[in-house]
């Protein structure tokens, strides 16, 4: 399967959604906050480093996917948790680009400015990231049988 975005698609999101999205993020950011005042900062630190808003997002997006199907008379399970798969995969690779993120960041602030760092940390992301997802989306089309 293909990633792909559809900008027409967050029509069909009702503000409910966003908003146990939000409640949610908003839960994990406190919990990592509890632990690092409890563990200390560099155990903190890698729970924040949890994509807060993930486990919400990727079961609305199968429960959106159950409802649509169920509404053309097909079982959409096995389609749902397809679609939050590739979620997941998705959210994988935007783990890398944060990995590079805080290497650059806990590397680079040693020696320059913050701003400077932080600047250079979210290059880093964005184009591990982007790269990371073209060489997946190229593999995947080259993976396809032709007919």
């Amino acid at each position: 399967m293909i990633v792909q975005a559809r900008l027409a698609h967050l029509k069909g999101i009702k503000p409910s959604e966003y908003a146990i999205r939000f409640v949610f993020g908003g839960l994990c950011t406190m919990l990592a906050g509890l632990i690092a005042e409890h563990f200390g900062a560099a155990v903190g630190g890698l729970f924040l480093a949890f994509p807060a808003i993930f486990p919400a997002g990727a079961s609305l997006i199968e429960k959106h996917e159950i409802k649509h199907k169920r509404r053309i008379g097909k079982d959409g399970q096995a389609r749902g948790r397809v679609l939050a798969g590739v979620d997941a995969a998705g959210a994988s690779l935007g783990c890398c680009g944060l990995a590079a993120f805080a290497a650059i960041v806990w590397k680079g602030l040693l020696r320059h400015s913050g701003v400077l760092v932080i600047a250079a940390a979210t290059g880093a992301w964005l184009v591990l990231s982007v790269a990371l997802w073209l060489l997946r989306k190229s593999r995947l089309l080259r993976r396809r049988p032709t007919r």
